[in-house]
């Protein structure tokens, strides 16, 4: 399903002004409410939509990157940063190893848990299972993007670790029956969790599947236009930036941000451009811009 138009969400125009959307979102955040609506599903999914446009119509960067390029250019960057991983929770390789994106299970696991509280399984008692147990590992920037294989120190020596392409700051991976032996003869082992950590990258960031940086050009070629050479995590993308070009304004480059496993396709690299203005002026550069600036009083220049 196609989403709405952040704009239409909160019931405001195109121009409206910071003022304008916040009390948009007040008035139906009040309204919309879960506490307000308790058991409305239609409400609580609307309530979610609302904070979803209000955190993109409210930041001025990611505004300016909906005007011009709509959702494609927010995909991610609102509560479900890493959208596409959804469903995909304990992905098994052939070699054993499972994926899990949160640090969820005790040492008892899920089902022991649902069989001490409501009784399910009126069988004998399992024997328990081995601690789960955590480490960590620090990986690139490109790493995270990509995918990579680690080895991570454990207790039971060496161990190589499939990182998957995408993965994010914080999470972990679940390694199956990796952890601590059985406390009981019988028991399953418990499992490892390989918590992820990525080391920040000297010119890009990263919004759930859109990668981020900054390009700054002097006014001349602001105004003139001109190409410049943008780092992406492909390598070096010559990039086109026409006449006129102001300070602030984004460009998307296609293809160069972070692939997501759901479907393969991979997000934007959205690059945005910074003018900067000369400090330092030679006498010469200062009466060209005099002259300028008095051509421009003079109505030749728009």
């Amino acid at each position: 399903m196609a989403k709405r138009d952040y704009y239409e969400v909160l019931g405001v125009g195109k121009n409206a002004s910071d003022d304008e959307i916040k009390k948009a979102y007040r008035k139906l955040a009040l309204k919309y409410h879960p506490d307000k609506n308790p058991g409305d599903k239609a409400a609580e999914e609307k309530f979610k939509e609302i904070n979803e446009a209000h955190d993109v119509l409210s930041d001025k960067q990611k505004r300016a990157r909906y005007d011009q390029f709509g959702h494609a250019g927010v995909d991610g960057a609102s509560a479900n940063g890493f959208n596409g991983f959804n469903g995909f929770n304990n992905f098994r390789t052939g070699n054993g190893q499972s994926f899990e994106f949160n640090f969820g299970g005790g040492a008892g696991g899920f089902d022991d848990i649902l069989s001490s509280l409501f009784g399910f399984g009126g069988g004998p008692r399992r024997p328990r299972r081995g601690a789960d147990q955590k480490t960590s590992v620090l990986i690139s920037f490109e790493e995270a993007v990509f995918g990579c294989t680690k080895t991570v120190a454990t207790e039971r020596g060496e161990l190589k670790v499939k990182i998957p392409a995408g993965i994010e700051n914080g999470m972990a991976i679940r390694l199956a029956g990796r952890g601590g032996d059985p406390v009981e003869k019988g028991g399953e082992k418990g499992d490892l969790y390989v918590e992820i950590h990525v080391r920040a990258h000297k010119h890009l960031s990263r919004e759930g599947r859109i990668i981020l940086s900054e390009e700054k050009i002097n006014m001349v070629d602001a105004a003139l236009g001109c190409e410049i050479d943008v780092e992406t995590v492909d390598g070096v993308v010559r990039m086109k930036i026409p006449a006129g070009t102001q300070s602030g304004t984004p460009f998307k480059l296609s293809g160069h941000g972070v692939p997501m496993r759901a479907d393969g396709d991979r997000g934007p690299h959205i690059v945005t451009i910074i003018v900067e203005t000369p400090k330092n002026l030679s006498r010469k550069q200062k009466e060209l811009l005099e002259e300028f600036r008095g051509a421009k009083k003079r109505g030749f220049w728009n």
